[in-house]
């Protein structure tokens, strides 16, 4: 499916649908599939990771479960629905991935029966063996719902007479959360740590595609704000603000992780990452062993 196709889907006020066609086929590579609130929000928080797979030829999907209609200070409704998913496809482009946009309004989205299917089938469309979504406790009502949805689908995938029009699957996958900072009822807890170091400036490209919300601000954007940011004709020193605050946010990232990417890369590689990304193992869905952490996260070092 084009941008095109997507973006007039949301405008039309359908619901947007992956065609056969755009499911990879069984060829014994991995399948992930990222669920974000907003057109940006997978792409912010696994955008790297996605890199790592897509580049090993596995199939990862980013989704935006919101249209993102209401995410800007100065624009909204079906222009902004169709910007946004127009920037979410320039994204996937430059990480290798797929991506997709529900018809769901921006603000709107709701812990429901229908919703809980849509999510079931989704998993179940991408046969995924890693599920990855926001925690369900976020300032964000649309973020948590994410989080509430993905859960409640972490056993119905497996359950045949639920959504019988998709086959289940057979082998639960495992369902991590994306990072966040925030405390109650308990913090994230990074179990896994990716290092970002040699994808680092192609997350910084595909970033830099979300236009409307990392240079105008999205719904927390003003006049003021856009007049800081270096004009979209001066795309190097617009990059380079970009990479300020994307360096600032990743080494963030990596410093709180910094125990499991010991873990996980060894004491010495693990100590001198300086980007990353992390997750934490849902307690729903498969638990795996670190051997098996390994394998589907075949870029992490022996």
């Amino acid at each position: 499916m084009n941008w095109l196709t997507t973006t007039c889907a949301v405008w039309l006020g359908l619901t947007t649908i992956v065609s056969s066609s755009d499911i990879p086929a069984d060829d014994g590579k991995l399948r992930i599939i990222v669920f974000g609130a907003h057109p940006d929000d997978a792409e912010f928080k696994a955008g790297g990771v996605a890199i790592k797979w897509a580049q090993l030829g596995h199939h990862v999907k980013l989704v935006s479960v919101t249209n993102g209609d209401i995410g800007h200070w100065q624009m909204a409704g079906g222009p902004l629905a169709q910007r946004r998913a127009a920037e979410v496809q320039a994204a996937a482009q430059v990480m290798g991935t797929h991506a997709q946009v529900l018809d769901i309004h921006d603000g709107e989205l709701e812990p429901n029966l229908e919703n809980r299917k849509k999510i079931t089938r989704l998993i179940r469309e991408w046969k995924a063996d890693i599920v990855i979504a926001h925690r369900p406790w976020d300032y964000h009502p649309d973020h948590r719902y994410v989080g509430v949805l993905v859960q409640d689908a972490a056993f119905m995938v497996t359950v045949p007479f639920i959504c019988p029009d998709t086959p289940h699957l057979t082998k639960n996958p495992l369902f991590l959360y994306s990072s966040d900072r925030f405390q109650k009822p308990y913090p994230f807890e990074a179990d896994i740590a990716v290092s970002l170091d040699d994808v680092f400036d192609t997350k910084l490209n595909a970033v830099h595609e979300l236009e409307s919300q990392v240079y105008e601000g999205g719904a927390s954007g003003n006049a003021d704000y856009v007049a800081k940011v270096p004009a979209a004709s001066a795309v190097q020193e617009r990059k380079a603000w970009l990479r300020e605050r994307w360096e600032s946010r990743q080494k963030g990232e990596a410093d709180r992780a910094r125990e499991a990417l010991i873990k996980w890369y060894g004491e010495d590689a693990g100590k001198t990452v300086k980007f990353a990304e992390a997750f934490e193992i849902c307690e729903y869905g498969r638990q795996p062993t670190d051997a098996e952490i390994r394998q589907l996260f075949p870029f992490l070092l022996k």
